[in-house]
């Protein structure tokens, strides 16, 4: 994962939306598909997008695949931010 790859994929609210729908449990492809008015081939690229990003698993089951979102990319991000912000790590402030 990079900074780069992970911002970019952040930067569109598609994307963002997927990740608020992954937040609740993993999905199928086509169970996010249903929250949105594109096809199914602009749903795989925001996909293939956020896997590539690291911030979504993919896993297959039968004739369907599955999304997860990767919480230890997000906390990476997270952590990176806090730390632009200066906020110091929770044991140094006790």
């Amino acid at each position: 994962m990079s900074f780069a790859e992970t911002f970019k994929a952040l930067s569109d609210p598609v994307r963002r939306d997927i990740l608020t729908y992954l937040k609740n449990g993993r999905l199928s492809a086509g169970e996010i598909g249903s929250h949105f008015d594109m096809t199914g081939a602009t749903i795989s690229y925001h996909l293939g997008i956020l896997k590539k990003a690291g911030l979504v698993f993919e896993s297959r089951e039968k004739n369907y695949i599955y999304y997860e979102l990767n919480t230890s990319v997000v906390e990476e991000v997270m952590l990176w931010l806090s730390e632009l912000k200066g906020e110091k790590d929770h044991a140094e402030k006790e």
